[in-house]
C-alpha cells in the first residue's frame, strides 16, 4: 500500500460523497474498527490519468523513448485491470483521511485493506481494519503517587555508608597492591614461597588507614589532597548515584502501580512497536560489541520469536505506561516547555544530521512530556 503514505495528509478540497453516511464504523476486539463502504466510481475516474503516468513510468517499448510512450499504447501494454487496481489504490488513499476525519478516529498505524468489490463502472466496495487509540480508564492516580511518595527512601549519604565505601577503595587498594608485589617476586624465591604457602594461610589483608598520605595515591595524581577534600568529593559522587538509583526505583513503584489500577485493551500494534524499539536497541548495543544478533542468538540458544515472548509482557507494560502518561498529561493539562523542545531539538538535530526534525520535535516533546507528569505525580502528597 505504497501510495497510502504519501496521500495520508489532509488535504481541503471538495468531494461528493458524504463521508458519515457512506461509511460505517465498527469497533473490532483489540481496539480496532473496521471501516467498510463504497466510494463512487466518479473518484476512481478522476485518478485514471495519474495511475496510468505511474504504471508507465517504468515501461520500455521498442520505438518509443522512456517514459514517452503515447497513452493508448501503455493502457494496451499494461491492461485495464491493473490500471483500475492502480486507480482503486489511489481512491482509497485519497478518501481514507477524510473517512477518519469525518469519523473523527484516532487511527494508529496503517490499515489492512480489503477490496470487495472492484469492476470497470462500478463503485469501489472496500474494507479498513485499523488500530485506534485505546480507551485508557484511570485510577485515582494522584492518590496512587501520594501514597507511595509517603515511603519514598531519603537521598541523604550516611556517614555508614560513606564508611563502607571509602572501606571498600581501600580494601581494593591494598588487594591491588598484593598482586604487584607479587608479580615482581623473583621466581627462585617463589619456589621457596610456594613450599611455605602449602603450610600457611594467607595473610590477612592489611587494609591502611586512611591518612592524607594514602588519599594522594588514590584517583589521578594530584586529584586529592587530603582525607577531607577525599570524603567530601566522593560523598558528592555517592549523592548523585544515590539520588539517580533511589529516583529511578520510586518513580517505577510509582508507574507500576498506576498501571495496576488503569484499564487498556492494547492494541497488537503498540505492542509490536515497543518490541521493534526493544529489539533495536538490542542491535544497537550488540552492535557496540562488534556482534552480529544471528550470533548471539545462537550462542544464548534463542530464536527471535523465543525473545519476543520474554519481551511481550515488558513491552505491553511500556505501551500501557506512555498511554497512561499521555492521558494524565491531557487531564491535567500538563505541556512541555517551549524553550526546552526547542533547545534539546537543535542539539539531536547537531549531532543526528540525517534525522527528520518533524520526527525529532515529536520524541523530544514526548520525553520532557513524561518528565513534567513524573515531576508532578512525584509531588503529589
Amino acid at each position: 500500500m505504497g501510495t497510502l503514505a504519501r496521500t495520508m495528509s489532509h488535504s481541503h478540497h471538495h468531494h461528493d460523497i458524504d463521508f458519515k453516511k457512506a461509511f460505517t464504523v465498527t469497533p473490532e476486539a483489540g481496539s480496532q474498527v473496521k471501516i467498510t463502504g463504497e466510494i463512487p466510481y466518479a473518484e476512481l475516474q478522476n485518478e485514471r490519468g495519474a495511475a496510468i503516468k505511474t504504471l508507465g513510468k517504468h515501461v520500455e517499448l521498442d520505438g518509443f523513448r522512456k517514459g514517452h510512450v503515447p497513452e493508448a499504447v501503455l493502457v494496451k501494454h499494461i491492461g485495464e485491470m491493473t490500471i483500475l487496481s492502480e486507480m482503486a489504490e489511489r481512491a482509497i488513499a485519497h478518501m481514507y483521511p477524510h473517512i477518519l476525519e469525518a469519523h473523527a478516529i484516532e487511527a494508529i498505524g496503517y490499515p489492512k485493506l480489503e477490496i470487495t468489490k472492484l469492476a470497470p463502472e462500478n463503485p469501489l466496495g472496500f474494507t479498513a481494519l485499523v488500530a485506534v487509540l485505546p480507551t485508557v480508564t484511570l485510577g485515582d492516580y494522584k492518590a496512587i503517587a501520594a501514597k507511595i511518595n509517603v515511603d519514598k527512601p531519603s537521598l541523604e549519604v550516611t556517614e555508614a555508608e560513606l564508611d563502607e565505601k571509602i572501606n571498600d577503595i581501600l580494601r581494593q587498594k591494598a588487594a591491588y597492591e598484593r598482586l604487584q608485589q607479587k608479580a615482581q617476586t623473583p621466581v627462585e624465591v617463589e619456589g621457596e614461597a610456594a613450599k611455605e604457602e602449602a603450610t600457611t594461610e594467607e595473610p590477612k589483608l592489611e587494609i591502611p588507614e586512611l591518612t592524607d598520605e594514602v588519599v594522594k595515591g588514590l584517583g589521578q595524581p594530584g586529584q586529592f589532597e587530603s582525607v577531607e577534600q577525599f570524603k567530601s568529593k566522593l560523598r558528592e559522587h555517592l549523592e548523585i548515584e544515590k539520588k539517580n538509583e533511589v529516583t529511578a526505583n520510586h518513580r517505577a513503584n510509582i508507574t507500576d502501580a498506576i498501571v495496576e489500577n488503569s484499564t487498556i485493551e492494547l492494541p497488537q500494534v503498540l505492542i509490536d512497536s515497543e518490541l521493534n524499539q526493544m529489539f533495536a536497541q538490542m542491535e544497537e548495543d550488540l552492535g557496540r560489541s562488534k556482534l552480529k544478533m544471528e550470533d548471539y542468538l545462537g550462542h544464548i540458544k534463542k530464536t527471535k520469536e523465543d525473545l519476543k515472548k520474554e519481551w511481550t509482557p515488558s513491552a505491553e507494560k511500556r505501551a500501557k505506561l506512555q498511554l497512561i502518561l499521555n492521558e494524565i498529561a491531557k487531564k491535567e493539562d500538563i505541556k512541555a516547555d517551549e524553550t526546552a523542545v526547542e533547545n534539546q531539538t537543535q542539539e539531536l538535530l547537531n549531532h543526528y544530521k540525517d534525522a527528520d526534525a518533524m520526527r525529532v520535535r515529536v520524541y523530544v516533546m514526548s520525553v520532557l512530556t513524561n518528565e513534567a507528569v513524573m515531576k508532578m505525580l512525584e509531588e503529589a502528597k
